[in-house]
């Protein structure tokens, strides 16, 4: 369960942070399960580092913008959900609870995904990503603006010659394809958008392709025939 820190506008004022757009982003926390082990910001549920395999250099953890690279090389089933709770238009005297989400595209194999209140009030976001399992539900559309959060997960399986790796991108401008959520302050119409994607490379020595093959094989026979006339004469 995510807790708040309420500040009255004074407050504000002396922390100095006032000034701030109605469109800037604040990352308030972060949250991977990565094969059900959980690392959270806040180190509530779980460690507040960042597992070894999640490369985070990319990322601005004050803006929740940027990439965050995760690399997988164990054979067998892998699952890992990213949960980003941002807070759009901090000055925005609605607070951030007049924002609404959105799914664009088609998911991929193996992907899930939820955008949802972060807990606090209704929202089960936090705890299905505890769980380990995304509903790929919308639960704050433009319709019924409240506080987002958003996540998105792959399950997938390696073999013994596979790695993978995901590619976890936040960004002010939307994708030109794919799937990815997006996350608007209605006030502003100031969005963020959340996308990812799942590469898995064979790490296995490449086979010759068939004709290769053959052309080798009709090389040998060549010599091996002359070598057989050589010996006649």
């Amino acid at each position: 369960m995510r807790k708040w820190l309420i500040i009255p506008m004074a407050g504000l004022m002396i922390l100095g942070i006032s000034h701030r757009a109605w469109g800037d982003p604040v990352l308030f926390q972060w949250m991977f399960n990565t094969d059900s082990t959980i690392y959270d910001s806040y180190g509530t549920d779980g460690s507040s580092t960042p597992p070894g395999n999640v490369n985070m250099a990319g990322f601005n953890a004050v803006t929740g913008l940027g990439s965050i690279t995760v690399q997988f090389a164990t054979p067998g089933s892998h699952n890992f959900i990213a949960f980003l709770d941002h807070e759009l238009a901090q000055t925005d005297p609605y607070g951030f609870s007049d924002e609404f989400g959105a799914a664009v595209g088609t998911s991929g194999v193996g992907q899930s995904w939820e955008i949802d209140e972060p807990g606090f009030t209704f929202g089960d976001i936090y705890y299905n990503v505890l769980d380990g399992i995304l509903d790929n539900t919308n639960g704050v559309p433009s319709g019924a603006l409240d506080d987002v959060s958003t996540a998105l997960g792959w399950n997938f399986i390696l073999s013994a010659d596979e790695t993978a790796t995901l590619q976890l991108r936040v960004g002010t401008t939307a994708p030109t394809s794919g799937f990815y959520l997006t996350q608007t302050d209605a006030d502003s119409n100031y969005s963020i958008y959340f996308s990812s994607t799942l590469d898995i490379q064979s790490t296995a020595a490449p086979v010759p392709e068939p004709g290769t093959l053959l052309l080798l094989g009709s090389g040998l026979a060549g010599l091996f025939g002359l070598g057989r006339r050589r010996l006649q004469k």
